[in-house]
């Protein structure tokens, strides 16, 4: 019985979640230079009829919302993976180094192949893979602990912000460009974007909630995991791979935004738990719902002058990654 209502928790917490995820969409959708009614969203998603408000909704809003809602999804998701993976609270694509390598490769193709922006997401991924496999091998030494992985990181993230720091220093005339990539901004994202991240997100998403429960035992330790007969380093890869798509689709849209998968995992953990059958997909909801949220209070704390949600997510996550080292 304890157990039916457990999950019943659980399911409802989910629910709320994504209760506060309709919550951010029509908040995203209703505010902006021309702010707009609900009544008004609503006709325009549903009615046919072409007028300003429709014009304002389909082109602009709702592409950006959207997009804004599979980042938060995908990076969300990827801090929840490579906290169960390497056993570390402070993992988070942003602060050990993955988007760093994602963003590295991304940067390279903006400067150096402005005209191949498909291939951004590619090669986001590959220097998101690489730069996991990095930190994995500097961090390990009779297997995988927490504060050797947060100092591989840094020195692995700082080792690709140099990188990205010469691009722009060798290519000046092009760093407009960068400078919009490495602030995390939803500016301009429209349905293009959509269609590049949302294969990502699909895939990703079903891939790792087939695997939860392998997750949930790996979370256990490299002892536990083999005694039950799981191949610990296939799977420890595996997951990593997952978590460096992620990572890497949300890095080719919408650029390096961080703390999206610090903040949310831990918030989502402490409310429902560390069962991974329901930590994914509450992470997921509640990741859409912050980085939507997040992005609204961007583009008009300063009305008109829009700033990158980056900063927003960056003046939050800040104090949240202080507290979480000070209280390891």
């Amino acid at each position: 019985m304890n157990q039916i209502q457990s999950n019943s928790y659980r399911i409802g917490i989910i629910m709320i979640f994504a209760l506060l995820m309709m919550i951010g969409f029509f908040l995203s959708n209703i505010y902006g230079a021309m702010d707009l009614s609900i009544s008004d969203v609503v006709k325009s998603l549903i009615n046919s009829e072409m007028n300003n408000n429709r014009l304002v909704i389909w082109n602009i809003r709702l592409p950006r919302t959207i997009v804004a809602g599979l980042v938060g999804i995908n990076l969300a998701l990827s801090g929840t993976i490579l906290q169960g993976v390497m056993r570390n609270p402070l993992a988070d694509p942003g602060i050990i180094g993955i988007s760093a390598g994602g963003g590295f490769a991304g940067i390279l193709v903006l400067i150096l192949f402005p005209e191949h922006q498909m291939l951004l997401a590619p090669a986001a991924f590959v220097g998101s893979m690489f730069a996991a496999i990095l930190i994995y091998i500097l961090a390990w030494k009779n297997g995988i602990q927490p504060t050797r992985v947060i100092l591989a990181g840094v020195a692995v993230s700082s080792l690709f912000g140099a990188g990205i720091s010469a691009l722009m220093i060798f290519n000046s005339d092009k760093v407009h460009g960068a400078l919009t990539f490495m602030s995390g901004g939803l500016s301009t994202r429209s349905w293009p974007q959509v269609d590049t991240i949302l294969p990502y997100t699909i895939a990703g998403f079903i891939a790792v909630m087939l695997m939860s429960k392998k997750l949930n035992i790996l979370v256990l330790g490299d002892d536990v995991a083999k005694g039950l007969g799981m191949n610990v380093e296939t799977t420890r890869l595996k997951f990593t791979a997952i978590a460096a798509l992620l990572a890497a689709s949300a890095v080719s849209v919408v650029g390096l935004l961080g703390f999206v998968g610090l903040i949310v995992p831990h918030t989502a953990r402490m409310i429902i738990g560390s069962n991974h059958k329901y930590l994914l997909p509450a992470s997921a909801v509640l990741g859409s719902a912050v980085v939507m949220l997040c992005d609204t209070f961007a583009r008009m704390i300063f009305n008109p002058v829009e700033i990158p949600v980056g900063i927003v997510m960056a003046i939050l996550g800040a104090p949240f990654f202080l507290y979480l080292l000070r209280r390891a």
